[in-house]
């Protein structure tokens, strides 16, 4: 086992170089330019790079991408800290009181029978520390409002579907879902030839949102689908690229659809 020392001696440096970067005396113009706002795309991204690492199963590579978004956590702190705002030993100290409060199974006399019974408490400590228990935030909207800002899109949409279909506000059937899909879809259209680029928008959202209730009453993951649809697109390109002596840029388009549909079919017999 790790040597908890040697861990904590690394950790510290890492906050002692990050501490360097966002120095106005010697540091990075990079770093020093950088906001808890202009970083959050950044938040993100190392969170998906993680996620696709673990998938891929390289011990380097799952650790190198926890690093990163380590990083962003280091990064955050110190800039909050540079303000007076708060510091990465006030999160440390914070996520450390709140898993004991959660878990008094565990750090408490609580008795629990299964795992079930570990997520209802849970979900219990987390509303009553967030002032969640209030008449208003129990309300349906107070929930499904904290999805749509707190999740990624396509994963709120779906939580917030299943939520309110739980509560009665369902279609009765699939056709119903299918109507509203070509419903949403002329309303697009109509919007794309006649209305603002505002509209335009909304219309497109509304759409999206039809094909994630298609997807919910066929018991499909809409996040999954379309991560699925972006790697058969790179992989196909892929292919493309393998096939040819000159960048794609050269081909005519007609060119570049015969050997779309022969990547296309090359993947198809591989799988």
């Amino acid at each position: 086992m790790e040597n908890q020392d040697e861990t904590l001696v690394a950790l510290q440096e890492l906050i002692q170089v990050v501490a360097k970067l966002r120095s106005p005396d010697g540091g990075c113009p990079w770093d020093l330019a950088q906001t808890a706002q202009t970083l959050m795309p950044y938040v993100i991204e190392e969170a998906y790079e993680v996620v696709d690492a673990i998938k891929g199963g390289d011990k380097g590579a799952i650790a190198e991408e926890l690093g990163d978004l380590l990083l962003q956590v280091v990064l955050q702190a110190q800039i909050a800290s540079e303000s007076g705002e708060f510091s990465l030993k006030e999160i440390t100290q914070g996520i450390s009181q709140k898993l004991i409060r959660r878990h008094p199974h565990v750090f408490g006399d609580v008795s629990v029978a299964s795992v079930d019974e570990v997520r209802q408490n849970w979900e219990q400590i987390k509303a009553a520390e967030k002032g969640e228990a209030s008449p208003d935030a129990q309300k349906l909207s107070a929930k499904l409002g904290r999805y749509g800002r707190t999740l990624p899109p396509l994963t709120a949409a779906m939580k917030i579907s299943q939520k309110a279909a739980a509560v009665g506000f369902e279609w009765e059937n699939i056709q119903g879902v299918w109507d509203k899909f070509y419903e949403e879809l002329r309303e697009f259209q109509q919007a794309l030839a006649e209305e603002t680029p505002e509209r335009q928008q909304a219309e497109l959202g509304d759409l999206l949102f039809a094909v994630i209730q298609l997807a919910r009453w066929h018991h499909l993951d809409p996040s999954a689908a379309l991560q699925g649809t972006n790697q058969r697109f790179v992989q196909r390109l892929e292919k493309m690229e393998a096939a040819v002596d000159r960048p794609l840029s050269d081909y005519s388009l007609d060119e570049l659809e015969t050997l779309w549909q022969q990547a296309k079919a090359q993947l198809a017999k591989e799988q």
